[in-house]
Order: C-alpha cells, then structure tokens, then sequence
C-alpha cells in the first residue's frame, strides 16, 4: 500500500523490496550526536552495509518520556556534544551524499520540531532526505499540527500503536498514518522489558485486520534471537536500547568515542540481520 504522500517514500519502496523477496526488515534506532556528531555520523554511515533495511535516528530531547534509561542517557550525551535539530538535519543531508536509498525516519518529541517551526523544518527535513517522522507525544487528535502537513509535504507519519490500543481506538491511530504502523511491544518505556513473540504475532494480525500497511515491531528486543522470534511475526523489528547501549559501553573512562565504538555498533547490527534475514515468508 503506497502511503497517503504525494508519492511513494523510500520506506514504501523499501517495504514493498522486503516483501518481493519474502523476509522481515530490520529496523534500526540510534540517537542522533551520540556520543559526539562524528562518531554518531559514521555509525549512521555504517549501518545500510551492516543491514539495517530503515533507520530510525533519535533527535535528542531534555524530556523524553517514552525513553528508557539507555536512550535517556544517550541523549543527554548528544546534547552535552552540542546536538541540535538542525544539526540532525545536517547528518541525514551528510548521509545523503553516499546512500539515495536507505530510508531515514527521525523519532522525538514535537518541541524541537515547535520551536524550529513547523514549516520550516519540513521543509528543511524534505530536502535534507527525510523519509518518515515518528514524534510520540502527538496524539492523532493533534494531526493538523504536524501529521497532516507532514503527508502533504510527501514526508510519512508513522503512529504507534501499543498493547492497550483497543479496536475502538486503532482506527483513529491509523487514519493518517504511513509508511508503516510501528507496534509498541510492551507497556512502559523503550528497553523495560522482553516481548512475547506469540502476544506480539497475535497483535500483528490484529492491526493487519484494520490496515495494509507493513507493521514494525519494537521496544525491548535486544538479542539476534529475540529479533529473529519477533520476526517471524511482523513485516519488520525495530531495535534499539541496544545498539544504543553498545555505544555507551565502547566509550572511555570520559564518555568519550574510542576505536571500538562504530565497529561494536556494526557488529550488533550484523548479528541482528543475520537473524533477521534468516526468517522467510
């Protein structure tokens, strides 16, 4: 299903190679600046090649309520290195340069974007390569804030949906959503807890029945074997809290980026597509 843009978005493109050729997608999240703007910019750089099928780049935020403490920590990094919106928007336009194909959905809270200014900022984000938004503190009741130009600005807006989205409520969460539904696997906050693969296949089939977009599911998967369990359910899995905390792991005694730090990443990232890709349709 091509989403509700002006044309369809990489993400629909890349979803609709996934299915071509029968696997699940892995997704994958890092924070923005983290742990300073050239180490973050190479670890983005690294990730297609270690196959990561969409990536998902944080946009740091002081008051991430929907984030565990990894995330929570990375963030308060990237902003320490002097992170900023525009800067973010800067890496994707870097990333550009050598990738015209690997979608980039960037995930935050719409302060950032508010204060940027809306217009502006889509605007910026478009040309700067932008495939998808995610911004989980806007309900889908706040849609002409930011959703509705979003779309018409050829720029998807993804929706979460969670455990305790009911049927009643779903079809207003996926109204104007696009690209893809990213299912919240868990009650809480991002790398709280381990999903139940068959709980999430069993919510999976439940969405599908409301909509044809591909689902991706995240939130708490930190292994290749969870990912690959996950996968088995869903179009797609989206991982984390622990490529972030693969990061922080790999600094020195000062918080600072060492040698090790992008190849630990990219390890992860192997290791989790590997398991991904193993999983046929």
């Amino acid at each position: 299903m091509t989403s509700p843009t002006t044309s369809p978005t990489r993400i629909d493109d890349r979803f609709q190679a996934l299915a071509k050729e029968g696997r699940p997608g892995l997704v994958t999240f890092i924070t923005a600046g983290d742990p300073d703007g050239a180490t973050s910019l190479a670890i983005l750089k690294a990730l297609p090649g270690a196959g990561a099928d969409v990536i998902e780049l944080g946009v740091p935020f002081t008051d991430p309520m929907a984030d565990g403490p990894a995330i929570q920590a990375a963030g308060l990094r990237a902003l320490r290195a002097g992170q900023t919106l525009a800067k973010t928007l800067g890496m994707v336009k870097a990333f550009r340069e050598g990738d015209a194909t690997t979608p980039i959905v960037l995930m935050g809270y719409f302060n950032p974007i508010y204060v940027y200014g809306v217009d502006r900022f889509l605007a910026d984000a478009k040309a700067a390569g932008v495939d998808g938004l995610i911004v989980v503190d806007l309900p889908p009741e706040e849609d002409d804030e930011l959703c509705l130009p979003a779309l018409a600005a050829g720029i998807d807006f993804i929706r979460l949906a969670t455990p305790t989205t009911d049927d009643r409520r779903l079809p207003a969460v996926l109204k104007h959503t696009a690209g893809f539904v990213y299912y919240v696997s868990i009650t809480g906050i991002t790398g709280s807890a381990t999903p139940d693969a068959d709980a999430v296949g069993t919510a999976v089939k439940r969405i599908k029945g409301h909509t044809a977009l591909p689902v991706a599911v995240g939130f708490g998967v930190k292994t290749p074997e969870q990912a690959a369990a996950i996968a088995k359910g869903a179009d797609a899995v989206v991982v984390g809290s622990a490529l972030v905390e693969t990061v922080r792991a790999s600094l020195d005694s000062h918080g600072k980026a060492t040698a090790e730090t992008v190849p630990a990443v990219e390890q992860l990232a192997r290791a989790l597509a590997d398991a991904v890709r193993a999983v046929r349709r």
